[in-house]
């Protein structure tokens, strides 16, 4: 069994659990509250770039691997879209200005940047594989089960359930695969808790988002 296969038999029951619950459901249905959609969009903007600076550092350390062009290449497509797809919908649902992370947004990010800084290459890439595979599985399913109509979120979906997004995916997944077959049984296990861990906190950027998360007071 690939590592790629027994690491998502680990999250099935997480990925199971993200598009069951109500931010998605909603997203589907196109009656997700814009209030919400806002959040998620303005924290999704302050994660894309910290994402992107996470794949730059696993580049920067790839020199055991040849994936250095493929990690630039993913950085820079993290921009793309926090450039282009949020531009967009922040005009077309007038979210302004920017915004500082949100609690979870900051723990996830925290938690990719550490990995890609300190934590062995291989297990860095494996926490940051959760963030494409993931949103391509939910997009796929929420483009397959959507209700009949306009549904203002139609470019968020269209956009992760997309061919040229599912290429990038299945190239991060096959890096994944392929710098595992060149670990020990315990750095692959490593791998394994790193991705579980990302799954986790993919569960729960769009919890907080749903909860229009803030900090203490």
């Amino acid at each position: 069994m690939k590592w790629s296969e027994n690491a998502w038999d680990e999250i099935e029951n997480i990925y199971c659990s993200i598009i069951e619950m109500p931010f998605n459901q909603e997203l589907l249905s196109g009656t997700l509250l814009l209030e919400r959609f806002q959040f998620y969009m303005q924290q999704d903007g302050v994660y894309l770039v910290e994402f992107s600076r996470a794949l730059s550092l696993i580049a920067s350390r790839c020199f055991n691997h040849p994936y250095t062009l493929d990690f630039i290449r993913f950085a820079e497509g993290a921009i793309v879209v926090e450039r282009s797809l949020h531009e967009g919908y922040f005009k077309q649902f007038n979210v302004t200005g920017t915004t500082e992370a949100s609690p979870t947004c900051q723990n996830y990010t925290q938690f990719l940047l550490t990995k890609a800084s300190l934590d062995q290459v291989e297990v860095a890439m494996a926490a940051v594989l959760p963030c494409f595979w993931i949103y391509k599985k939910a997009g796929d399913y929420i483009y397959a089960n959507q209700h009949e109509g306009i549904n203002p979120y139609q470019e968020w979906i269209n956009t992760y359930a997309g061919e040229e997004f599912g290429l990038l995916v299945e190239k991060a997944i096959a890096i994944c695969d392929a710098v595992a077959e060149t670990c020990s049984a315990l750095q692959r296990e490593q791998m394994t808790k790193a991705f579980v861990m990302a799954s986790k906190l993919e569960w729960m950027f769009w919890d907080s988002a749903y909860r229009l998360e803030k900090w203490p007071v």
